[in-house]
């Protein structure tokens, strides 16, 4: 016989027959029905039995499933919950898709019973969450439609019968570690509503958000944790109007609500970091050292180690040909292990953590991580850097395309999750880090999440929101929308380390620290001339305005960021070098520039004083640029404005004479906090789990 179904039962006299009358329908029919009954209090094993199925004792799912395992005759088997429904020729497309995907264990996806737009949401957001992560870590949304290979199940020793809920995400994970795992595109399993219905949106989404999050991290949820129970009876039905209404108006265009009100979007977006804390908040106690990477939980205790505290530690190295680890042990369990991931947006992360990498690897084995230009960057100064997707930002005339930056990030989300945060967890696992840095980068802010190993963040960017920054008054919707973003990007670090030429009030001073700026030594050792020429970069490509504008003033300008080499009238264009762009700024009497940080902050190393016209839509260009003329080092518009040029010409000296008085610090400071902090926070490796594989 080719497939067994298994189904598990608890007084479903009402949804059984749906399920069984759609198998009874499907063309296929080599096959046989096997249902697992928990001792119903109704009219299920008399269905059954109307439907000839076999019917064998069960219990909480996890029994159900394994005792018709045991008795079943099939080269497959298929695990359905029963209130499902098979959709038309499901069986044979099942089979064919697996057998052509070479698969060793599959799930299906799904579709609601119900017609509700809000169900449709849901399942759709629940079948791409499975997909996203099909090749990072396998995953079901539930037993809808399991398959695997009856000699693999019996090889694992099927489902674990002491979990009482999650115990298929544990299945699936437990047979996929060494064998391929499958989401099938093909046939589609109708899913009832009635838990949703039952239990309402709200309590629903914290119970699966924390157990799904628990997942991630090696860390299984018991049912009575989430207040699950494995019945149906009746219930007070509270239908969720209020969260239903905010996924409708999620598509609503984002706008500052008078009276301070949050809008919306940004209310669901409070909500579900509402529900993801609450879950980290609960198991913060919980370390990925001290649980199970390997889901093999039924086979090895995690009390293994206090029953035998003098159970000898496994020392983690990797070998020296593939990461450059030394040999000589400077601890007990050798160099600690850094993470260090940038973002690949523009140059300005990468440089900076350039010049802190340098000293790091003196001290440490470290791995790096980045996208675009900053990986081709990096990869040519530094060993063991890999490349992963990144997010760029689209500019056209010195303004943010957000629409097309959207419809890019969209488009390239799934590949970047399968692909670039598939390479981040997959050396994740191989390196064992005792620590992760991130540079703005924001797969290594989840996958530090998930692994639940220590983040400190480094950036200039988090000055938007951990400090008390001035700004324009016209511009809160864009503060307020850079927070957003901020936030989202870097989730909650053990420490913030930020890099700032100017210097607010810090928020919380336990958990921040800011420092000057990183600079190359390479730039703080040029000797600065002012000559007759104006140094211009910008990081929009096709800024048309721009050159147009500039030919009207009468200054030479050398021009940077349109990747040409030539001569156009008074503007020379040069492509990116970075000896001659150092050459080139340590000579040019002025600077213009967005409001870059990096260049902003090296160009005040060289005392040259700085016009800045800040991308329209980047309100940390715009920060930049606002205290740029605050602190007198040059002056800020939003416009490039020809008679705004000519005043900031005619006082170059002012600026000059503001910007002589800058003190120019050495990086030893902020060196000195990150090493501390990577002592401080990082992982304890005496409390490595022996399953950490």
């Amino acid at each position: 016989m080719k497939l067994s179904i298994i189904i598990p039962t608890y007084n479903e006299e009402k949804y059984l027959p749906n399920l069984l009358k759609s198998i009874k329908s499907q063309k296929y029919e080599d096959y046989e029905i096997i249902v697992a009954d928990a001792d119903s209090k109704d009219r299920t094993i008399e269905i059954a039995k109307k439907y000839r199925c076999k019917i064998v004792k069960g219990g909480i799912p996890g029994i159900g499933r394994n005792n018709g395992a045991k008795i079943a005759k099939g080269e497959l088997l298929l695990f359905l919950d029963s209130d499902l429904e098979l959709t038309e020729n499901y069986l044979q497309s099942l089979i064919e898709e697996f057998e052509r995907e070479k698969a060793d264990i599959g799930i299906t996806l799904m579709i609601p019973s119900s017609e509700k737009k809000r169900d449709k949401i849901l399942h759709d957001l629940a079948n791409w969450f499975m997909i996203a992560f099909e090749k990072i870590k396998p995953h079901g949304a539930g037993c809808y439609g399991i398959i695997t290979k009856k000699s693999l199940h019996d090889k694992h020793e099927g489902f674990d019968e002491k979990l009482t809920f999650g115990e298929d995400t544990n299945y699936i994970e437990k047979l996929a570690k060494n064998n391929t795992f499958k989401v099938l595109r093909t046939p589609k399993v109708c899913v009832s509503t009635r838990r949703l219905e039952e239990e309402g949106l709200g309590k629903l989404a914290r119970q699966y958000s924390k157990s799904t999050f628990n997942d991630f991290r090696g860390i299984r949820t018991a049912a009575e944790d989430l207040g699950y129970d494995f019945g149906h009876g009746p219930k007070n039905f509270i239908e969720e109007d209020a969260l239903i209404a905010k996924l409708d108006a999620s598509r609503i265009t984002e706008n500052i609500v008078p009276n301070n009100e949050k809008t919306t979007k940004n209310k669901i977006k409070e909500d579900i970091n509402n529900i993801i804390n609450n879950s980290i908040k609960t198991n913060e106690s919980h370390s990925i050292m001290n649980t199970s990477i390997s889901n093999n939980h039924s086979k090895k205790s995690p009390a293994l180690k206090e029953k035998n505290p003098n159970l000898k530690k496994t020392n983690h190295h990797l070998k020296e040909k593939k990461y450059g680890v030394g040999e000589e042990k400077k601890e007990k369990y050798g160099k600690k292990r850094i993470i260090y991931s940038v973002c690949g947006e523009g140059m300005g992360h990468a440089v900076r953590s350039g010049v802190i990498l340098e000293e790091l690897i003196k001290k440490y084995d470290v791995i790096i991580f980045s996208s675009d230009r900053a990986y081709e960057y990096l990869n040519k100064k530094f060993e063991n850097v890999f490349e992963i997707g990144g997010f760029n930002t689209v500019y056209k005339n010195n303004r943010v395309q957000n629409t097309k930056t959207l419809f890019n990030a969209i488009k390239e989300t799934p590949t970047n999750l399968k692909e670039g945060y598939g390479i981040l967890f997959k050396k994740a696992r191989e390196f064992k880090p005792d620590i992760i840095i991130s540079d703005f980068e924001n797969y290594s802010s989840i996958l530090s999440k998930i692994i639940n190993v220590p983040l400190i963040s480094i950036d200039n960017v988090q000055m938007i929101t951990k400090t008390h920054i001035e700004y324009p008054p016209e511009s809160q919707r864009e503060m307020l929308k850079a927070k957003g973003v901020i936030k989202s990007y870097i989730i909650r670090p053990r420490r913030y380390i930020i890099t700032s030429f100017f210097y607010p009030e810090i928020k919380n001073p336990e958990k921040t620290a800011v420092f000057p700026p990183v600079i190359r030594d390479k730039v703080r050792n040029l000797k600065t001339s002012y000559r007759d020429y104006i140094l211009v970069y910008q990081t929009s490509s096709n800024n048309v305005k721009l050159v147009n504008a500039l030919k009207d003033i009468d200054e030479k300008f050398i021009v940077y960021g349109f990747n040409k080499k030539e001569v156009d009238e008074n503007l020379t264009f040069r492509k990116f070098n970075e000896d001659q762009i150092y050459d080139d700024m340590k000579n040019a009497k002025a600077v213009l520039t967005n409001g870059g940080f990096t260049f902003i902050t090296e160009s005040i190393t060289l005392k040259k004083p700085i016009y800045s016209v800040p991308a329209k839509g980047n309100f940390e260009q715009l920060l930049n640029g606002f205290y740029v003329e605050k602190l007198g080092y040059g002056k800020m518009n939003r416009e490039l404005n020809l008679k705004e040029v000519k005043e900031f010409l005619n006082n170059l000296e002012r600026y000059q004479k503001t910007l002589a008085k800058v003190e120019v610090q050495d990086n030893s400071k902020i060196l000195q906090e990150i090493e501390r902090s990577i002592e401080k926070y990082s992982v304890n490796k005496e409390n490595i789990n022996l399953e950490l594989t």
